[in-house]
């Protein structure tokens, strides 16, 4: 247990359960690639997800941030709010999502801010949905079958490699 004279020296989702962290913690978590925004579709007889490229009408495609967080849920009834519980029975979460990999045991990847320092690492790494969606506003639930996708549950090619080391960084 971690007391005020001696802090932890490891991250704090490293030694921390999702339960144990703070809502500060929680929130910082999310690495703001927006791909739980997209639009997923269930078969019903399977129960088989499959992934669109269709965002939620909330999501602002260029920040990939919610335009209403605070109320996305009364905008959005169908909106999952993501808490320690969900996230334990969710099959669905990408593999690059900070709350799966903090579930699973697994470390944060190198281009996830709170690695990097950096809220722009996570397009860099082509994580992020950015200019890859259509909203659907206005789109009718019945064409969602033609934005059928499956890149939200790869991990990018450059996401997985180290990020080039800058001129005259240490070795």
């Amino acid at each position: 247990m971690p007391d005020a004279n001696n802090p932890p020296t490891e991250p704090y989702w490293r030694v921390k359960t999702l339960e144990e962290m703070t809502d500060q913690e929680w929130e910082a978590l999310c690495d703001g690639c927006a791909r739980c925004c997209l639009n997923k579709l269930e078969d019903w007889d399977t129960g088989a997800i499959v992934w669109t490229d269709v965002a939620c009408a909330l999501l602002d495609g260029d920040s990939c941030r919610c335009r209403d967080y605070p109320n996305r849920a009364q905008t959005v009834p169908d909106c999952i709010q993501l808490t320690p519980a969900e996230v334990r029975t969710l099959t669905w979460l990408p593999p690059t999502c900070a709350y799966r990999l903090v579930r699973d045991g697994e470390d944060l990847y190198w281009w996830h801010p709170l690695v990097s320092g950096d809220p722009e690492t996570v397009h860099v790494a082509g994580v992020s949905v950015r200019g890859r969606t259509v909203s659907e506003a206005g789109m009718e639930v019945e064409d969602y079958e033609n934005h059928v996708v499956d890149w939200p549950m790869r991990v990018p090619q450059r996401a997985r490699r180290k990020p080039p080391r800058a001129p005259g960084a240490e070795r």
